[in-house]
């Protein structure tokens, strides 16, 4: 079928169809047009002055151009914002890098621990001539990719390692996995982020101090492995018995059998589920706000304190929108693209 005619079946294939593509276009017909003057044509760009903004009526955009610092960057030192900048860069390589399957895992190995290494050395600095910047002055787009790609780093074995757990025939491990499982998932993430601000300091011993941004990351990572672990093990039970005694049959111990036969099977079965965690984990990031720490949504928030700039507060809302849609479509059409990759091998299969 010819993506004319595809196009025509779903948009025109039956009277219901047809009234509701009808329908629809007056709706758009009626609602673009003033949405793009706002949008675009009346709109203010960058060296506008709030007033001029006003006169305008658009959307006032010159408040993205004069706070942009402050809402990437958070209150992370002015002068030193390149160093911020470079780890956002470095982060986002080394997703890419990892989404290119055509890396086997001894480079990829090898980024990360360098690529790690490096952000931490431009995010703390403290060395090579750098000044040193504490954790609390972090903040914006660098301390959401941080929070997430940590959270996913540290919550995605973890999740295995529970969900194998769960399905143990050892009653202890089984009754245990599965305690920390339900219990977790019983707990919004906010509570567990209280717990881990407020309540962990007052049971460590006299003079011992944990990093406010790692209690978060590990509140964080703990939470989203619980949920990562249940989508894997609907992945693991969607594998059919026989793979395990084909693999017993032929001399696999149970961790071989796990790694290269049941394992691949059930991350592949599991990839939406575990996709649409991580787009939530991404955006749960922040929630870090109510703890003291300044994600991306709060620098704009405090960039908004400004009261000249206080009365647009939608096209800075927008700008950040913006940024979480581009991370999540990007997971989700990668996504896609695995499970067509998948079924591809299964069809050759």
């Amino acid at each position: 079928m010819s993506a004319i005619a595809s196009l025509r079946h779903r948009l025109f294939g039956g009277v219901g169809n047809s009234l509701l593509t009808i329908v629809m276009l007056i709706l758009f017909a009626i609602a673009l047009p003033p949405i793009l003057r706002w949008l675009l044509i009346d709109a203010s760009w960058g060296g506008a002055t709030p007033a001029d903004c006003r006169a305008a009526g658009g959307a006032c955009w010159a408040v993205i151009h004069e706070k942009y610092r402050l809402i990437l960057f958070g209150r992370y030192p002015y002068a030193e914002q390149w160093r911020p900048l470079l780890a956002m860069a470095a982060s986002i390589g080394l997703v890419l890098a990892t989404c290119d399957r055509r890396l086997g895992w001894r480079r990829l190995s090898f980024l990360w621990i360098v690529g790690v290494a490096f952000v931490a050395l431009m995010m703390w600095g403290g060395a090579l001539g750098l000044t040193y910047v504490e954790t609390a002055r972090w903040g914006g787009l660098p301390l959401t990719l941080i929070l997430s790609l940590t959270g996913i780093a540290v919550a995605f074995p973890l999740a295995i390692l529970l969900a194998l757990g769960r399905r143990s025939t050892m009653p202890l491990i089984s009754s245990l996995c599965v305690g920390v499982i339900e219990l977790v998932r019983g707990v919004p993430l906010v509570s567990m982020l209280f717990m881990a601000s407020f309540l962990i300091p007052l049971f460590l011993p006299g003079g011992v101090q944990l990093n406010e941004l790692l209690r978060a990351q590990a509140a964080i990572a703990v939470f989203s492995a619980a949920y990562l672990a249940e989508a894997i093990r609907g992945g693991l039970q969607a594998v059919p018995e026989g793979q395990s005694s084909a693999a017993q049959s032929l001399g696999l111990g149970y961790w071989q059998t796990v790694g290269l036969v049941v394992l691949p099977q059930a991350l592949r079965v599991s990839i939406p589920a575990i996709v649409n965690i991580f787009i939530g984990l991404f955006k749960d990031t922040s929630l870090v706000g109510i703890v003291g720490l300044m994600d991306l949504l709060l620098s704009a928030k405090q960039a908004l304190g400004d009261p000249a700039w206080r009365t647009f507060s939608l096209e800075t809302y927008l700008f950040v929108a913006a940024i979480y849609f581009c991370f999540c479509f990007f997971m989700s059409r990668y996504s896609q693209a695995l499970e067509r990759q998948g079924l591809r091998r299964e069809n050759k299969a």
